[in-house]
């Protein structure tokens, strides 16, 4: 358990129950397999990409993010649209795995992370490669040099994509935005984009199957995306919050100000 960071409430047991149609077990293997194969082009394609110019890099993470979730028989839906262009930071409720490249899908990014993630099958190699910043939830000490480094992003004028509930949730219930790491875009004066995460079934109920919660295992979870027929995984974007002045009495209240602010946001569209 982390000395820092939140552990939510949700484990499978409670809030993995709600029933969703399923597919025949030959399609849950095609999209296994076809998963894999995205998978794999997603590691050959890495290192050729990094000698693209950004614009390009950006097609590229995007049409690849797409074409790994419709493996997984996922349809994406965004709307309203991110807005464009520069260092921007953001925030999302979270909810799966499935977030960063459903994020990814709309805007490209470097993303926050455990550094339990560095360590998944396949999946942890490329988001490695993909520029993801680790934070180190058991080593309270490191917090501010991944906060420095997150500012640093948002300088260069790249989006960095947080999920500050600091665990996953199960989408029923959700979790406090903590305001560490809203820091970094009061030290960069980088804007604040909240970002709404759904997901649902494709007659317009709400599922908890891509949940990734409690001791819940990355090929349990994945086998269980596989199975659903009809996933539907909506993104939502609102304008970016501009940062408050650091106020040098009370340091810690711009932050503050900005995760409360961006948590009634996305509260407010999901």
């Amino acid at each position: 358990m982390s000395v820092w960071l939140p552990t939510a409430s949700c484990t499978p047991e409670a809030c993995l129950t709600d029933p969703a149609p399923t597919v025949a077990l030959p399609r849950r293997v095609l999209r296994l397999a076809a998963c894999l194969a995205v998978l794999a082009a997603g590691i050959a394609l890495t290192l050729p990409a990094r000698a693209l110019p950004r614009g390009a890099r950006d097609r590229l993470a995007r049409f690849w993010a797409r074409g790994l979730l419709g493996s997984l028989g996922v349809t994406v839906r965004i709307g309203p649209g991110p807005d464009s262009g520069g260092g921007v930071l953001l925030v999302a409720n979270h909810v799966s795995w499935l977030d960063i490249p459903l994020i990814a899908a709309a805007r490209p990014g470097r993303s926050l992370a455990k550094t339990e993630v560095r360590r998944w099958p396949v999946l942890g190699r490329l988001v490695a490669w993909g520029g993801t910043v680790f934070v180190d939830r058991d080593r309270l000490r490191t917090l501010p040099r991944t906060v420095a480094e997150v500012a640093s992003g948002l300088r260069a004028g790249r989006p960095m994509i947080v999920f500050p509930e600091g665990s996953t949730w199960c989408g029923r219930e959700s979790g406090r935005f903590r305001p560490a790491f809203f820091e970094a875009a009061v030290r960069s004066g980088a804007p604040v984009q909240p970002v709404a995460i759904r997901y649902r079934l494709d007659d317009g109920r709400p599922t908890s199957a891509p949940a990734f919660v409690g001791e819940d295992g990355l090929l349990t979870s994945l086998a269980r995306v596989v199975a659903v027929r009809g996933l539907v995984a909506e993104l939502a974007f609102r304008p970016a919050i501009p940062p408050p002045p650091a106020d040098p009495a009370h340091p810690w209240e711009a932050r503050r100000a900005l995760a409360r602010t961006a948590q009634a946001v996305v509260e407010g569209i999901r």
